[in-house]
């Protein structure tokens, strides 16, 4: 009887031993989707291995009612992995967290994978893709959840054709990706990011056209209509000169036109306009304490709107020098420090925090202005420019009564307020000039990439002048 108790207890010892060795190796126990905006990508891969000697498989997955899921088999031969893709549909804004349990068959009990995040704003479109049931078709499983391929078409406006070898750039986070030319379908395939996006488009005999949108895996088409110049002429062929452009390694920078900066320098003294537009030298040019005071709330979300205002503001990042200083207070519905003034040496560190900016709330521009002006105030430079720019595209709405009190006040004592317009409405407009004029400063608008290109850079360049 001994010896049948011992035998019974080995054959239990040894069952619960092999039941207890998991041959699945699962690659993630959590996941932190971090801040979801509306358009952000909403799902992880799950990896599953198989290091055993037998086949496994996936017996059922269970998880919460946001939570949907695809798996891209359900047998898991050995030495091999299978994906299983999470995504999660939050319905309220706010923090969620959700776990969802995951049965093979190697193991008595499930698998628990944690997903948190908190959603900042819900999607407007019921119909988006991104609160679909989540599919391996736009990119299989392990790669960038964010990347997808995006095909980008010229057509003219009138005829609706397709142009061949157009001019595309794509601009995201206010940064160049790519240019590429479009092929003899009018057409380019590319690798892409979800996001907010700006293309330009340019055409021989065609004004150049920008666009500003989302794209993601469903908006992943994007058609650009350009209108035919009436005033072109084909060129005379120059027998004596050969001239070749490649549209593919042309720098976006080299095609924008130059800006009417009438507005801005027309009191210049004679050897300011001398000098290059590029010219930045210490020999001619103060160092600077510059705060931006940037207007992020919805109306800015628009990708033509934040974009130019991102690209404006990396255009000038490039620009400064190590004795100068950046830093970036923004607004919406409060106003928050978001880069104290930093050395132009730290380029990286300030085009990361360019990059990251994102629109929500209400505006209130007057508490970003005051802010802006602490900041200022904090980090003077006793022999350079002081100054801060408020950069919006609409009238300081809210919270915003006294805000001119602070502008008369800080500009006796030597900080100056200049004030960009991003696509601003005429209306607008006199209420900027008013507020650039009180704190001493210019109005600079920016409608397009060839004023995001130019204008900040040269109000700057103005503001600094030393003679």
């Amino acid at each position: 009887m001994n010896n049948m108790s011992r035998l019974i207890t080995f054959l239990i010892f040894i069952l619960v031993a092999t039941m207890s060795s998991s041959q699945i190796e699962f690659d993630k126990s959590k996941f932190d989707f971090g801040e979801l905006e509306s358009y952000s990508a909403r799902y992880v891969d799950i990896k599953l291995t198989n290091i055993g000697t037998k086949q496994e498989w996936i017996l059922s997955v269970k998880k919460p009612y946001e939570v949907v899921y695809i798996n891209s088999k359900q047998i898991i031969e050995k030495d091999s992995s299978v994906i299983i893709r999470l995504q999660v549909n939050p319905k309220l804004k706010g923090k969620f967290n959700y776990e969802v349990a995951i049965f093979t068959s190697d193991r008595s009990e499930a698998f628990k994978v944690k997903l948190t995040g908190s959603l900042r704003e819900l999607d407007q479109n019921s119909g988006n893709g991104l609160t679909a049931c989540p599919s391996f078709e736009d990119r299989p499983g392990g790669k960038n959840p964010n990347s997808f391929d995006l095909t980008v078409v010229t057509i003219d406006k009138e005829t609706r054709e397709e142009l061949q070898k157009s001019s595309v750039t794509l601009i995201q986070n206010g940064m160049n990706v790519w240019t590429k030319s479009t092929d003899k379908k009018g057409q380019i395939k590319e690798d892409a990011t979800l996001g907010l996006s700006y293309f330009y488009a340019r055409h021989t005999g065609y004004f150049d056209e920008e666009l500003g949108a989302y794209i993601n895996f469903q908006r992943n088409r994007v058609v650009i209509e350009l209108k035919k110049d009436p005033l072109y002429e084909v060129p005379k062929i120059d027998t004596t000169t050969t001239i070749e452009i490649v549209a593919e390694v042309v720098e976006i920078e080299e095609h924008l036109s130059t800006p009417d900066l009438t507005a801005i320098v027309e009191d210049l003294p004679p050897a300011f306009a001398d000098l290059s537009s590029e010219n930045f030298d210490e020999q001619y040019f103060k160092p600077i304490n510059v705060v931006f005071v940037l207007d992020v709330s919805s109306s800015m979300k628009q990708a033509d709107k934040i974009e130019l205002m991102k690209y404006s503001m990396n255009q000038l990042v490039d620009m400064i020098r190590p004795q100068d200083k950046m830093g970036i207070v923004t607004y919406a519905s409060d106003a928050r420090v978001l880069l104290k003034p930093t050395s132009g040496a730290n380029k990286e560190e300030i085009h990361k925090e360019v990059e990251a900016l994102k629109a929500f709330g209400y505006t209130s521009g007057g508490s970003g202005i005051k802010l802006g002006f602490k900041q200022a105030k904090k980090s003077m430079i006793s022999d350079g420019t002081n100054q801060i720019i408020v950069v919006t595209d609409g009238a300081f709405n809210r919270n915003s009564d006294d805000y001119k009190r602070h502008v008369k006040k800080y500009a006796k004592k030597g900080i100056r307020m200049s004030v960009v317009g991003i696509k601003n409405k005429e209306v607008d407009k006199e209420e900027m000039l008013e507020a650039a004029r009180l704190g001493s400063g210019h109005y600079i608008p920016v409608f397009n990439l060839s004023d995001a290109r130019h204008n900040l850079k040269q109000e700057i360049r103005l503001q600094t002048y030393k003679f």
